[in-house]
């Protein structure tokens, strides 16, 4: 006879994803996992396998529901320098106000820690990191095609650059950085791009 869940494993890894997305993974122990889920160990260990299992779990769904959304928005978006303004104050709004402010972001969030010893988790990373710096050098290139970019910009090298600048707003903003001290050094950055005809 099947076994049958009485739970809901979608449910469940999204309440995981806020736990370790707001405590980390050294602070959140399977006993915050139970108490947080209600479920207990067997029933944990039996759906997604030990902490470091549902981890991974965790950190596929957390870049498949707030990063890739965000990533295909910008590469899709044709208005250049704009739309990489944009990407830029929606994340600055998220890690800095609401119900997510001062969490920084679960990916960025792994760079610093022990969990980036797992072969999965730095392959998740470097997928991260190569999406994110794709969806950039994609506005960068409809910014060229307008006339946007300053003289002799290399929207590889400068694609490269804003990723970069991506991941110090998530962490300055988990230690927290004022909102308005990251969008002036974002319009900073932007601006070193710009052609003098947008800037």
């Amino acid at each position: 006879m099947p076994d049958i869940k009485h739970f809901d494993p979608d449910a469940v890894l999204e309440t995981v994803v806020r736990l370790f997305w707001r405590q980390g993974v050294a602070g959140t122990g399977i006993q915050d996992v139970v108490t947080a889920t209600g479920l207990n160990r067997s029933s944990l260990y039996a759906t997604f396998g030990g902490k470091q299992d549902l981890y991974g779990a965790a950190l596929r769904r957390y870049i498949d529901q707030w990063s890739r959304p965000a990533f295909r928005s910008l590469a899709q978006d044709q208005r250049g320098l704009r739309a990489v303004a944009e990407f830029f104050d929606g994340l600055i709004a998220v890690r800095c106000a609401g119900e997510h402010a001062r969490w920084g972001c679960l990916v960025v969030n792994a760079h610093t820690g022990a969990e980036n010893g797992d072969p999965e988790v730095r392959d998740l990373l470097e997928q991260h990191h190569r999406e994110l710096r794709d969806a950039l050098h994609a506005a960068l290139v409809a910014a060229e095609a307008q006339g946007q970019l300053a003289s002799g910009t290399d929207p590889g090298a400068a694609a490269e650059v804003l990723a970069l600048l991506a991941y110090g707003v998530n962490l300055r903003s988990r230690a927290g950085a004022d909102a308005k001290a990251l969008h002036a050094t974002v319009a900073t950055a932007l601006q070193s791009l710009a052609s003098p005809t947008v800037a």
